[in-house]
């Protein structure tokens, strides 16, 4: 078998409403096969994660992050994708690991924010101005047109960098108001203590919550979690590996009751806002079988099909 080598030069092929589609038909399939380990040493973290879908064969990737590189000039994660073949097990796809976590990312929060955001929502908050903040804007911006995209960040330096990239985008250093006035607000932090309060929250407000990672990690307050409607991607990658739910579980700020659905459950319907006052909180978890339905995706597009 030809063992396929695909980089980020793909990427103009590539479409954000395509993904989505993508991501709801991988979740029609049978229920992936998943494992993940997490080795830390201090601040470092390597996190291999794997994937096997019937049908769609399998995939491992396995992530370097390194909080401490940008310091140095260097990317604070890095990475391999392997893609193999469901007929043979036989490599086949090596997939830029940039590239595939940029869009297997930003399109697991997209999808979240398609169903469970206002529809006429325009006001998007990042907090955080990293590579994955970056990413959401494009994300966002194709399923919200015209939104009016404002950042927050620790650094005022970081923030003003990420502005002068994004035309119209304004910096807030107020971040209780900004979070009061904001449809959407995408967390993107290395943060292991909350950095939003529940009490800040506007009804009809959607939270995206995408940096933590760890079981020591979160971005919200117990609050955030007591006076929303709770989703995350997969049930099987969330509740029992990250600070942001296993926490408040184990303390029984809520139950496992209090998560509505997971992708899997798209296609039932109950995947959805239901009222336009509803606080809607979405984890993305970012587990292995979208890394899998991504890069899957985007070696179709290669194929050119």
């Amino acid at each position: 078998m030809n063992i396929q080598i695909i980089g980020p030069d793909i990427e103009p092929r590539l479409r954000w409403e395509g993904l989505t589609d993508a991501l709801e038909a991988g979740h029609r399939r049978p229920v992936a096969q998943i494992g993940d380990t997490l080795l830390v040493q201090g601040s470092n973290s390597l996190l291999s994660r794997s994937a096997w879908i019937p049908g769609m064969g399998a995939l491992v990737k396995s992530a370097l992050i390194y909080p401490g590189n940008p310091a140095n000039g260097k990317p604070s994660i890095n990475g391999a994708v392997t893609l193999f073949s469901e007929e043979t097990g036989e490599l086949e796809a090596l997939v830029d690991f940039g590239l595939v976590t940029k869009w297997k990312t930003a399109g697991d929060s997209l999808l979240a924010a398609k169903r469970l955001a206002r529809p006429d929502a325009r006001v998007i908050l990042l907090v955080g101005a990293g590579a994955v903040a970056r990413s959401m804007v494009q994300a966002y911006g194709s399923a919200f047109p015209g939104a009016q995209f404002i950042v927050w960040n620790r650094t005022a330096e970081g923030a003003s960098r990420f502005a002068a990239q994004v035309p119209g985008m304004t910096i807030t250093h107020d971040l209780p108001g900004a979070v009061a006035a904001a449809d959407i607000i995408c967390t993107a932090t290395m943060s292991t203590d909350p950095v939003i309060q529940g009490a800040w929250l506007s009804p009809g407000t959607h939270l995206d919550l995408i940096g933590a990672y760890r079981p020591d990690m979160r971005e919200v307050d117990d609050k955030a979690l007591q006076r929303a409607r709770i989703f995350v991607d997969s049930r099987a990658t969330t509740l029992d590996h990250i600070g942001e739910l296993t926490v408040p579980l184990a303390k029984g700020v809520i139950t496992r009751d209090h998560i509505l659905a997971d992708f899997y459950d798209l296609a039932d319907g109950s995947f959805v806002r239901q009222s336009a006052s509803d606080i809607t909180i979405a984890k993305n978890g970012g587990g292995a079988h979208l890394d899998l339905m991504t890069a899957r995706y985007i070696l179709a597009a290669a194929r050119g099909r």
